[in-house]
């Protein structure tokens, strides 16, 4: 039995998103074997002294947003990381804290800072990239921004790294501990210099720019990730971010509109950047996409299997891609890409690269599978077609990638999306051509 002093959590429950209900339950709940006349000092102590992660958002007003920063004050929390992209911050609170911000109207929502996860041989050719490259339609002058573990600076990345920005462990110069993010560049952006052109990503003129908020570990928190989406915007203009692939998730817990990083990605997209995210690895169940992958607004992708050949009619859907519909009821992925027996980039002594020793294609390449490695390749395509045209909005961008794939016979929605894109139809719908 959960003592009676844990009554204000259910009274605020509507602003509290389940994830935090249960930790803060977790305070008064007694712990077994436990004998009863410890429950109250112990309960006491753990109140007073444990803390768990939380985001609070503050609620606007008449007058405009509410400061975050004044309910911090307020409540005597300290601040570990501003979010104003979605009007919050990041903390740690103890059950008095919690109780307290939770007395105040202004504080509109407290999510639990849960834990994010990181989600080219044939890959440029199942979307049809190569005939574009022809007609040097190489994503040069276009830059995508990649959320992720970080960029080691590989060869076959040419000096293209113009911006990092280290949340994790505050450094200057790009570099990948774990290996997925330097990975997931590649399938962007490599020029596939140290493999005889034959490892190349949708986008080999690419510029990138690398945004670390995971670890070592490949892990990291809503906050570090939100922190990261905001940092892309505010640089949006200096580093001239166009595209933002983001190969991580966490599974959905609510809605969309609840959702602080769908919040954020949101933002992102209102602000002219193309938003590419991963549908997750959780299949082939149905509702199993992961958030932010869950928002109606960005383009969110699937993995296809091609098989390892050159044809479109032995692809298949992954059996690791995540399907829909959404925690809403939203059709997803919007859009599938290669995503199984990936090569790209290694990143010499990461954490991936050990785990992958043997199966390394060479000093320079490693091959991996995963919507994590499908949603770049989207973003490189997205790379090529704002090449061609640099006024389209995210909107645009997605419609056209959308209305011209090829989609795989019998396959639910749920499953493919609009089907496989193809660079080459979504580049002659935006240059007026008829698709071939």
């Amino acid at each position: 039995m959960i003592f009676k002093e844990s009554g204000w959590i259910r009274s605020h429950a509507a602003r509290l998103c389940p994830q935090t209900k249960k930790a803060a339950l977790k305070w008064y709940r007694p712990v077994k074997y436990l004998p009863c006349f410890l429950y109250k000092p112990f309960n006491y102590l753990r109140q007073r002294f444990y803390k768990i992660p939380v985001i609070v958002q503050a609620a606007e007003t008449r007058q405009g947003e509410h400061s975050f920063k004044d309910l911090a004050v307020w409540a005597n929390c300290r601040v570990h990381r501003e979010l104003p992209l979605i009007n919050s911050f990041a903390t740690k609170v103890t059950a008095g804290q919690m109780e307290k911000l939770l007395q105040n109207n202004l504080v509109k929502k407290i999510w639990y800072d849960r834990e994010v996860k990181a989600v080219l041989d044939m890959a440029s050719s199942t979307v049809r990239s190569a005939p574009l490259w022809e007609r040097d339609i190489t994503g040069r002058g276009i830059v995508v921004a990649v959320l992720d573990t970080g960029i080691y600076a590989h060869p076959d990345l040419g000096g293209r790294i113009v911006g990092f920005k280290d949340f994790v462990k505050n450094k200057t110069n790009p570099y990948d501990d774990n290996g997925h993010g330097t990975h997931v560049a590649g399938d962007i952006g490599s020029d596939g210099s140290q493999s005889g052109n034959l490892y190349r990503g949708p986008a080999p003129d690419a510029g990138l720019v690398g945004v670390k908020v995971l670890d070592k570990e490949g892990t990291g928190t809503l906050s570090t990730v939100i922190e990261g989406i905001q940092w892309c915007i505010d640089n949006k203009e200096s580093l001239g971010i166009r595209v933002l692939s983001m190969s991580l998730g966490t599974t959905a817990i609510e809605a969309y509109n609840d959702d602080p990083v769908c919040q954020a990605v949101e933002k992102a997209w209102t602000n002219g950047i193309v938003v590419c995210v991963a549908a997750g690895n959780d299949g082939p169940q149905p509702k199993t996409i992961t958030s932010p992958g869950i928002d109606p607004l960005v383009i969110t992708v699937g993995a296809v299997d091609d098989m390892d050949t050159l044809t479109l009619d032995d692809n298949q859907a992954a059996w690791f891609s995540s399907r829909g519909p959404t925690i809403d009821g939203f059709i997803k992925p919007d859009v599938l890409a290669p995503g199984v027996n990936i090569i790209s980039l290694r990143s010499p002594g990461s954490t991936l690269d050990k785990e992958n020793k043997k199966s390394r294609i060479s000093n320079w390449y490693i091959p991996l599978s995963g919507t994590s490695m499908a949603t770049p390749v989207c973003a490189g395509v997205a790379a090529l077609m704002l090449q061609i045209d640099g006024t389209l909005p995210p909107d645009q961008v997605k419609k056209r990638l959308m209305e011209n794939t090829n989609t795989l016979v019998s396959l639910d929605p749920n499953i493919q999306g609009a089907g496989v894109i193809d660079a080459v139809k979504a580049a002659n719908a935006g240059a007026g051509q008829k698709n071939k």
